[in-house]
């Protein structure tokens, strides 16, 4: 910790550093973001592991419903971008002061934000899983799950960016922490809102376990109880305990018109990005729904199980954003090119190790998740398939995390609308009626290998930094 602490204050201070230790610091800010990014999967594993133990209809409702829990949730985390990489820039050219009034200035805007979006979510719960195709023997349970999941909208927008904020300071062990932290309540609560009271024995003696059981809207309220508080928490140390952003009483909130927009121009598009990911991940489940219950199935636990091979990606994406961001605002630019691509290599090699993982274990990840056999089968042929996207993957998630660091958050997400609109969509589309779920999935590995190499030629050029030479 103290080492990584000694190499960004170097890294601010204008210091010279070896290309080890830009590997190192890269590193030892990764694994804990890693930690975290896997630890938030593991929590939808639980659920899907608990659920899939109820039956396919409870698999299919939650399924059915995760792409838009995903678009509200990639809003939330949108609306912290703008204010987080400011952090990280007024961090890296040493002016803290700047960096808690931004930080102020976010806890009220994005609050507002997501109270908004909680409103405009439960105004379409109980419509939007008819109009995503759920069968009716699923739709009350996806209603009442979206419902619960939108009015926990507030407490998951102060952990984006409570955890955005640590994390943007050089903090990624607390973040860390307490993900886990969260994963592990997840269990918990879920084991009392899920199922109801039972009695197992333990070395012969028979201990009641107390429980609710709420089945779906178990799931959601144990997930909702377990961010409630590790958010309390995030905020305890973002706000009291953080020794560059803890609020200080002398100083006054002030709102800058100039940073305020800023915080909307690097967020707008992010967002965009997120209605436009999100978006064509609702149309894929409108594509996937006529294919049948074990398909929705299949296709939900899979997408789940995926999750543990790409949240490395997302780690490193997130470390991506502090070190491009701070080397930024101390004006290092040479040093910025090269983590540039010191990240995304990194990501692209730990992500080719995760997708060669996938492939030979693709059978015990699906049937952690499921015991029906044909979801099973169908489950591995798909993961298989989606293994050899990983690196390409990797490429485009921490490429996206470089451009963000910089500033740079509108022609990756234009880039982003043109590979899931006009590749990954129509592709699903046509593959689907003669494959099935595989060709779904096909078109998905054949988008995801696109939009690496479209993100990689991006990095290759100058114009995602053409606007340093103004800073």
């Amino acid at each position: 910790m103290r080492e990584k602490k000694n190499l960004l204050e170097k890294l601010r201070n204008g210091h010279s550093l070896s290309f080890w230790q830009l590997l190192f610091l890269t590193v030892q800010l990764s694994i804990p973001a890693i930690m975290a990014q896997i630890s938030s999967i593991i929590m939808q594993y639980i659920d899907a592991s608990m659920l899939g133990h109820l039956g396919s209809n409870e698999s299919a409702a939650v399924g059915l419903m995760s792409s838009s829990t995903w678009l509200l949730g990639g809003l939330c985390s949108a609306a912290s971008v703008g204010f987080t990489i400011q952090v990280a820039h007024f961090i890296g050219a040493k002016e803290e002061k700047k960096a808690r009034n931004i930080l102020r200035q976010g806890l009220i805007i994005a609050m507002i934000f997501s109270c908004i979006i909680l409103l405009l979510g439960v105004l379409v719960h109980k419509g939007l899983p008819i109009w995503l195709g759920g069968e009716k023997e699923v739709v009350k349970d996806a209603s009442l799950y979206f419902l619960i999941y939108c009015l926990s909208l507030p407490v998951i927008q102060m952990n984006f960016l409570a955890s955005g904020m640590l994390q943007c300071s050089g903090n990624m062990k607390i973040p860390s922490l307490l993900h886990v932290l969260m994963c592990t309540l997840d269990v918990c609560f879920n084991l009392i809102f899920i199922f109801p009271t039972r009695s197992i024995e333990i070395f012969s003696h028979p201990i009641i376990i107390p429980g609710a059981g709420l089945g779906v809207a178990g799931a959601a309220i144990g997930t909702a109880f377990a961010e409630l508080v590790t958010t309390g928490f995030m905020l305890y140390f973002l706000l009291a305990r953080s020794p560059m952003l803890h609020i200080r009483k002398e100083e006054k909130l002030k709102f800058s018109k100039q940073q305020l927009l800023t915080a909307v121009r690097m967020a707008a598009p992010v967002g965009f990005e997120q209605i436009v990911m999100c978006g064509a991940q609702i149309m894929s489940t409108r594509i996937v729904s006529p294919l049948g219950m074990t398909a929705v199935a299949a296709n939900a636990f899979s997408v789940t199980a995926e999750s543990l091979c790409y949240m490395p990606g997302y780690g490193i994406s997130s470390a991506a954003v502090t070190l491009i961001g701070q080397s930024i605002g101390a004006k290092r630019h040479d040093v910025m090119k090269k983590l540039s691509w010191l990240t995304v290599g990194l990501g692209i090699a730990v992500m080719a190790s995760s997708g060669i993982l996938l492939y030979f274990f693709a059978p015990w990840m699906i049937g952690i998740l499921s015991p029906d056999k044909e979801i099973q089968r169908l489950g591995v042929k798909i993961l298989r398939i989606e293994a050899f996207a990983e690196p390409m993957y990797g490429a485009s998630i921490v490429a996206s995390g470089v451009f963000r660091g910089a500033g740079d958050t509108f022609v990756p997400s234009c880039m982003n609308f043109f590979s899931m609109w006009l590749i990954r969509l129509p592709l699903a589309f046509f593959l689907s009626k003669e494959m099935g779920l595989v060709g779904v999935w096909l078109a998905m590995c054949i988008e995801l290998c696109v939009r690496g190499i479209l993100f990689l030629i991006r990095l290759c050029g100058k114009r995602w930094y053409r606007f340093l030479s103004k800073s």
